[in-house]
């Protein structure tokens, strides 16, 4: 999904950059309460699976390609806030050394993969995970859903930007189609590889996956409470 320089027009290009520059201003700070010495190295390692996932990329059309965004499992992992973080790293990286994606486009492409795509992937999580089994093995298949959805929902972002600054001659109904349409399919694959990685964590060590911190909580609760 990453967009090239020039897809937009510069207002919209800027408006966007503000976006994902409060974003991860909130993020840094936001993020110092959901890591500690045990699972902050687990940003580095989410971060780093990203970047190596989301360099295989399918084209779309007009100039514009997609792949698993990572989203949904980076807040799972580490933290709605935290993710933000790994994920905008991941893409200036890409911007500045890798030429994936525009650098005056940066700002675009962050709003739509560290700020839509986790905030999406993240409330259906925790809306599924509230009303599932409260028990670990709900966390994958939350995860995966949360993954699933956040993928077509970046791009129908994308194209509501598009509608309004896009600089590329084609059709608005054509890019919805395109990009939507793709991004359903690659949703699939991102949800199946979130379920993998997400239920492997919890299944090895479930107390370094942030999502299912309550559940652990609510579990170790119960455990006292029958013991005393």
């Amino acid at each position: 999904m990453h967009v090239p320089d020039g897809f937009l027009d510069a207002p919209t290009s800027v408006a966007t950059g503000v976006v994902a520059v409060a974003a991860v201003g909130v993020a840094l700070r936001k993020a110092r309460t959901e890591l500690d010495d045990r699972t902050a190295p687990m940003a580095g390692l989410v971060a780093a699976f990203v970047f190596a996932a989301q360099m295989i990329n399918f084209p779309v059309g007009a100039g514009t390609s997609g792949h698993l965004l990572g989203g949904a499992l980076a807040a799972v992992l580490v933290g709605p806030w935290t993710a933000v973080l790994c994920i905008s790293v991941v893409l200036i990286v890409q911007a500045l050394f890798m030429a994936d994606g525009g650098i005056t486009a940066l700002g675009t492409n962050i709003t739509l993969m560290a700020v839509v795509g986790v905030a999406v992937g993240w409330l259906v999580f925790v809306a599924l995970r509230a009303v599932l089994p409260k028990r670990l093995g709900s966390v994958p298949p939350a995860a995966a859903i949360g993954a699933l959805l956040s993928v077509p929902a970046a791009a129908a972002v994308f194209t509501l930007l598009f509608a309004i600054g896009g600089q590329a001659p084609v059709e608005t109904g054509k890019v919805l189609t395109a990009m939507v349409g793709w991004h359903v399919v690659i949703g699939v694959g991102e949800a199946v590889v979130t379920a993998l990685v997400v239920g492997a964590v919890v299944a090895a060590r479930p107390d370094l996956v942030y999502g299912a911190r309550p559940l652990l909580a609510a579990r170790t609760l119960e455990i006292r409470k029958a013991v005393a």
